[in-house]
């Protein structure tokens, strides 16, 4: 029997290193010293460090940018360091959106959120509209135009955007402009076999211009998870005519089914030229022809493919796996027929990792480039590389972890990582805006984050519904300026406004600021 060792005031006992440690803080005294000690450590508590960082970025005053820009021009002074003023600005407008909430969107867009530019036909002739493509947990695929709502033109149903941040009441409304209303067509609807597990736009930041400027997209790619009676499937929503927005069915005959197969597929994403889709599966990931329908595996796994990205020329693609694994599968080579059952891979921890951990063993087959293989601490929910940045990809996991690495360096591990996300166990989505700086995800706590995604502070944080915000898509630019090479086009200042989708089983969301 051992005895329990004695107490000493102010210190505290360690049995495992058989010693004292000094307290920190008051150590004796009076109850009221005890208990204003408790009452700090709690208040402590209560407010994380990751709320000094987003208050610190809401003090610094548009005012004091502007003046001192006029002083020292565009780098100017900023807590003893250099900043760029338009960056510095930027955040501030970002650190303080306006959100509204659309009605009748309940259950719509949960499951997956895209926009599109495309043709329409109207009585007045063919015109440019913005679309929003929306996928549900219920099975509904769902079809909305952006603004420009005409009732007299057929039956449908208008949602309108109610304020919901800031307190609108308390503000001038002619400071706050209110977002064009969503109109969806008696017919923009139709019910899938199974549950939408993702919506992909390909091409949508590929810059291929009309006559008027604009870039427009002509189909977009949608993934069923699968069911009992049915497998999962990829479809495409084609739009390659001209949309006829008076609908008097449902959206059947604009959904082509590309591929059914006996697994539960995932993910997806698409080449630039949208020739070949790529899908990940809980059998590994698969390349598909979208004219022809022919499936050929390009990576197989024991561990489920929950995210994929292409990089922009289309020669790789990351795949996000269930056992926290980032892989990169080589797509130009001829895909191989697996035989044998999958060979073994090494994956690196980070460094920084347990040593104990340091190597794990999972089974992968392949055209994969071991030594850009990379792991995060859970399931990996989504994956993004930066669109001016292609060396560099955004990771999300389970566990609320948010990093950044560079494709180059992807076993030396994250580069930045992105605190204060909340995530258990949900596929949920991240979204980063065109110009590469700033990301805004959900968590399972219901609060709306955005990151500066260069310094990796917290700019806004606030919860707006009880629902998890489970998908994202960032606003396509209104308009694109060529410069000549197509790869260096760029939005136009004048026309473009930062702004994101949010789809969650209490409706959908417009964010911007």
């Amino acid at each position: 029997m051992r005895w329990a060792e004695p107490e000493i005031p102010g210190y505290y006992y360690d049995a495992e290193k058989n010693r004292y440690f000094l307290l920190k803080g008051p150590t004796s005294g009076t109850s009221r010293a005890s208990s204003s000690f408790a009452a700090n450590a709690q208040k402590a508590q209560e407010k994380p460090p990751k709320d000094r960082k987003l208050w610190k970025r809401s003090s610094v005053k548009a005012f004091t940018l502007l003046k001192s820009r006029e002083l020292n021009g565009h780098l100017i002074p900023l807590h003893g360091r250099k900043g760029n003023f338009f960056e510095e600005f930027q955040k501030i407008q970002v650190s303080q959106p306006r959100v509204w909430k659309y009605s009748g969107t309940i259950n719509i867009g949960d499951a997956g959120l895209d926009q599109m530019h495309v043709h329409a036909l109207t009585p007045e002739g063919q015109i440019a509209v913005d679309v929003l493509v929306a996928g549900s947990r219920s099975h509904l695929l769902s079809l909305f135009e952006v603004g420009k709502v005409r009732k007299d033109y057929g039956a449908g149903v208008e949602c309108i955007p109610d304020p919901v941040w800031p307190d609108f009441d308390k503000c001038e409304a002619e400071c706050f402009k209110s977002p064009e209303s969503l109109w969806r067509p008696a017919g923009a609807s139709l019910l899938m076999n199974s549950n939408i597990s993702c919506i992909k736009v390909p091409g949508k930041y590929s810059f291929h211009l009309g006559a008027d400027g604009f870039g427009f997209q002509q189909r977009a790619l949608i993934t069923t998870l699968g069911s009992e009676a049915f497998g999962g499937s990829l479809c495409t929503l084609d739009l390659v005519e001209p949309l006829d927005l008076n609908l008097t069915s449902d959206l059947r005959p604009l959904v082509r089914e590309i591929a059914v197969l006996n697994c539960t597929v995932w993910t997806t994403d698409c080449n630039p030229n949208a020739i070949q889709a790529f899908i990940g599966t809980n059998h590994g990931a698969a390349m598909i022809d979208l004219e022809s329908g022919v499936t050929s595996w390009v990576c197989q796994s024991k561990s489920d493919v929950l995210a994929q990205q292409l990089d922009q020329m289309g020669n790789v693609v990351l795949c996000g796996l269930r056992n926290g694994a980032i892989v990169t599968v080589d797509i130009r080579e001829k895909p191989v027929r697996f035989s044998g059952g999958p060979t073994r891979h090494t994956i690196h921890f980070p460094p920084g990792q347990d040593r104990k951990h340091y190597k794990k063993w999972f089974e992968l087959k392949g055209n994969i480039y071991p030594s850009q293989t990379t792991h995060m601490p859970s399931s990996v929910c989504c994956l993004s590389s930066l669109q001016w940045h292609d060396k560099y990809f955004l990771a999300s996991s389970m566990d609320g972890s948010v990093k950044l690495y560079d494709h180059r360096m992807a076993r030396r591990g994250a580069i930045q990582s992105y605190e204060g996300h909340v995530n258990s166990c949900s596929r949920l989505q991240f979204g980063v805006d065109q110009s590469g700086r700033f990301l805004v995800a959900g968590g399972e706590d219901c609060n709306v984050r955005l990151w500066s995604i260069k310094s990796g502070e917290m700019l806004f944080e606030k919860k707006f519904f009880d629902a998890i915000p489970t998908s994202v898509c960032w606003r396509t630019a209104q308009r694109f300026v060529d410069v000549g090479d197509e790869h260096k086009s760029f939005t136009s200042s004048e026309k473009y406004e930062g702004g994101a989708w949010l789809g969650s089983s209490r409706g959908i969301c417009y964010m911007c600021w």
